[in-house]
């Protein structure tokens, strides 16, 4: 994933997906809503998967202290830019230690969706399990389910986003589970137009095994499809 999240995609990754629809700052103050739902006390928050830190802003602005923790430096970098007093790890979440636990844990976007096996799928629920404390929250935005996946089907986005212009292709093929997408990107700006080519290597799992995760995790879960993301949300409870 560190080679898919490079230091151009990075510089285009807001602007790209603000172009899609994306607001980070609705999803996050829905995400402390739903967490102060179920732990009216939580202050402090780890989002794990937080790339250039767009949720983490706002997260910043409603709890009291924040983390983040990615595996891709460029993005990391980006966040560190970006939020100076926040701490931002350099990790892979499936075995993750960061010695703490936080009221709350987050993983969002397409961050779970690049785990290669059920197993790494445990793994990574179990490592942030462990970082919640008793009776705090763990949410996990999924990727998709095998059987709302299609195969094949070619995408094409563009628009001029913050005075560039960004176009994008993609098409995914699947073999299983496992998923191979490229995506073709072209931006142009005063300078001239540049190009580069993206390889993401994904999993599709179903509901069952994400609420099998995070029950033998010991945070059992329920999944909501009523949110903003358009892909539903796992909101798990540590015992």
């Amino acid at each position: 994933m560190d080679e898919t999240y490079t230091a151009e995609f990075a510089e285009i990754y807001e602007p790209f997906y603000r172009l899609r629809g994306k607001d980070w700052t609705a999803e996050a103050e829905y995400l402390v809503k739903l967490i102060r739902d179920r732990s009216p006390g939580a202050r402090s928050l780890l989002d794990v998967g937080c790339g250039t830190g767009a949720h983490l802003e706002t997260f910043d602005k409603l709890l009291d202290h924040v983390e983040g923790l990615d595996v891709a430096a460029p993005m990391r970098d980006v966040a560190r830019r970006r939020l100076p007093h926040v701490t931002v790890h350099d990790g892979d979440m499936r075995d993750f230690d960061l010695g703490r636990r936080f009221d709350a844990v987050t993983c969002m976007f397409n961050a779970i969706g690049y785990m290669e096996s059920v197993g790494q799928l445990r793994a990574a629920v179990r490592a942030m399990a462990r970082h919640v404390v008793p009776g705090g929250v763990l949410v996990v935005e999924p990727w998709r389910f095998p059987d709302k996946f299609v195969d094949g089907h070619p995408v094409a986005e563009a628009g001029h986003p913050d005075g560039r212009a960004i176009a994008r292709v993609s098409h995914s093929v699947r073999s299983g589970r496992a998923i191979r997408m490229q995506a073709r990107y072209l931006v142009g700006e005063p300078g001239g137009i540049r190009e580069f080519t993206q390889v993401h290597r994904l999993r599709l799992f179903t509901e069952n095994e994400y609420l099998t995760a995070f029950a033998s995790a010991g945070c059992p879960a329920e999944y909501r499809e009523d949110d903003l993301t358009g892909r539903g949300l796992f909101i798990g409870v540590r015992r």
